[in-house]
């Protein structure tokens, strides 16, 4: 497994839909989380899983992901997919957020211009994704007490509907104005996490109606991703001010 690649750890073809990736990446967290079935739980086979998805279920990451497979020369027959995985780390992550959010430069950066972004996209965005993500846990443990307590899940889907709206909010602040180009890097992992938020909103709410565990523990998963993204844009954003 050391040298498989996203599309192997995920055991889907390289040419699978986006759905396809989604719900491969559904099954294999059920199947290996220790809290779905401790019997097979593999805490190094979860962090490949979480890993593979993390570029793989983003349309743009994953156009990335491939390109870097075919540049490295390790291209199997099916295509630009084969090949061992490169590493997707913070440099490469803010080249790619540079391409993507690079405006055009009509004068030299100056202070005003990174204070007034930091002031008006940064920090609303960085507390709106507090609201969202460090409640979880204690939602989670109310909510376990009985899944199928009407009061408690109705409590539950007043965080999530609370949650819909501080992202909103938070993608609101993140459209309101072009970053600066020497914070490129932050604005990419605020982007991502926003991008894992609405879907960790989506999977969490699918429980609610459905009372399928696995939705719980695939959210979870995926708000733990925008966790780690949201410290990147911190530790990032630290490294340019």
């Amino acid at each position: 497994m050391a040298h498989s690649n996203h599309y192997e750890i995920l055991n889907i073809d390289p040419a699978a839909s986006q759905a396809e990736i989604k719900q491969a990446y559904r099954r294999l967290a059920k199947q290996f989380h220790p809290d779905s079935n401790r019997e097979i739980a593999n805490n190094d086979r979860i962090t490949k899983i979480n890993a593979a998805y993390e570029i793989l279920g983003d349309p743009q990451r994953r156009q990335s992901y491939d390109r870097e497979l075919s540049f490295s020369g390790r291209v199997r027959s099916a295509g630009a997919y084969g090949g061992s995985t490169p590493p997707w780390n913070r440099q490469q992550r803010t080249a790619a957020a540079q391409r993507q959010y690079r405006q055009r430069r009509t004068g030299r950066d100056t202070d005003e211009q990174l204070q007034r972004w930091l002031n008006q996209v940064y920090q609303p965005v960085n507390q709106m994704l507090g609201y969202v993500l460090n409640p979880l846990r204690e939602q989670l443990d109310d909510l376990s007490a009985d899944p199928f307590d009407d009061e408690l899940l109705e409590d539950f889907q007043t965080y999530l509907d609370d949650c819909r709206d501080y992202l909103q909010k938070a993608q609101r602040s993140f459209r309101s104005m072009p970053n600066p180009s020497n914070v490129a890097g932050v604005a990419a992992h605020l982007y991502y996490c926003l991008n894992q938020v609405g879907d960790g909103i989506d999977e969490l709410e699918r429980f609610t109606s459905s009372y399928d565990e696995h939705y719980l523990h695939t959210g979870q998963e995926l708000f733990r991703i925008a966790k780690g993204l949201r410290r990147e844009a911190q530790v990032a954003l630290r490294e340019v001010t």
